[in-house]
């Protein structure tokens, strides 16, 4: 909602958005590596994780395909989007923020509390895709009106999927809430590779990189100190 927000009283330089998805990218591969897979690693030692790795991969894969094919391939496009497929990059936007919206449930189950460094990942990777994709949906002619409508719907839908994921395995045993773990991150970093990264580095330009890398350094810095807390 604040990403939509702010594009709709502001145009955003392309780059400056390329370069907010390269830093959003940095730091939700820090979660993936340092909260999800590492996490799940502690608690089930190993058991399930590269299956559930490949298992969200492969979800996420068959989920972006079917929606692509609909015409969400552009949801996170800087450039014009068509209001005709404006269905289906909402829905793709549901695909990419359920794995993060169950993982941000889970982290209530720990009883520590939600993770600061998994709440900064999942806001500044929805940011600019809200961001862009707002970009896209004005350019294309939609209303304001409409447009804030499809990004209410996104987040209640994520609220729903993070309530689901605190409610549903708050009696799970330790393995299958490793194997949910690593299923989310499989699902996250493909969403990264196939739709985030790419946009980012077209418009962000050689210093997405740079920015990538930031976002994960600061990441990585968050969890350390909240492990050290």
């Amino acid at each position: 909602m604040i990403g939509a927000a702010i594009a709709l009283v502001h145009q955003v330089a392309e780059r400056t958005l390329g370069l907010i998805m390269a830093f959003g990218s940095g730091v939700l591969i820090s979660a993936i590596a340092y909260d999800l897979v590492a996490d799940a690693y502690r608690t089930a030692g190993g058991a399930g994780i590269t299956a559930g790795i490949f298992s969200g991969a492969l979800a996420f894969f068959i989920g972006d395909t079917l929606i692509d094919r609909a015409g969400g391939q552009e949801r996170k496009s800087i450039q014009r989007s068509e209001e005709g497929s404006a269905r289906a990059i909402v829905l793709g936007a549901v695909l990419d923020g359920i794995p993060e919206s169950v993982v941000v449930g889970l982290s209530l189950l720990t009883g520590e509390g939600l993770s600061i460094a998994v709440l900064a990942a999942v806001f500044l990777s929805n940011l600019p895709e809200a961001m862009a994709a707002t970009t896209g949906f004005v350019a294309a002619g939609a209303r304001p009106a409409r447009v804030l409508g499809l990004w209410t719907a996104v987040a209640l839908v994520s609220a729903t999927a993070a309530a689901i994921g605190f409610a549903l395995l708050g009696d799970a045993s330790s393995g299958w809430i490793a194997y949910v773990q690593a299923f989310a991150a499989g699902a996250i970093l493909t969403m990264l590779a196939d739709t985030m990264m790419p946009e980012a580095f077209e418009h962000g330009g050689p210093v997405a990189g740079l920015a990538t890398t930031l976002g994960f350094v600061l990441a990585f810095g968050l969890s350390v100190a909240e492990q050290s807390i």
